[in-house]
């Protein structure tokens, strides 16, 4: 079933109203960088893991 236009309002009200963004630039110097996080299948889950386990790390806490 298609999607109706109410549909695709609310979905962007929500996303505008729940959803944070960050955007990256990698510049030609940063190639092997770019590269080696084009290489992961979920780029988005590989950051996110990075960001907790760098806030674990600062607070001292152990990983699980």
């Amino acid at each position: 079933m298609p999607y109706t236009e109410a549909q695709k309002r609310a979905t962007v009200k929500y996303l505008k109203n729940n959803v944070r963004r960050a955007v990256v630039a990698f510049y030609p110097a940063e190639d092997e960088r770019w590269e080696w996080l084009d290489s992961q299948p979920n780029k988005a889950g590989y950051i996110k893991r990075l960001i907790r386990e760098d806030m674990e790390r600062s607070r001292g806490e152990v990983l699980a």
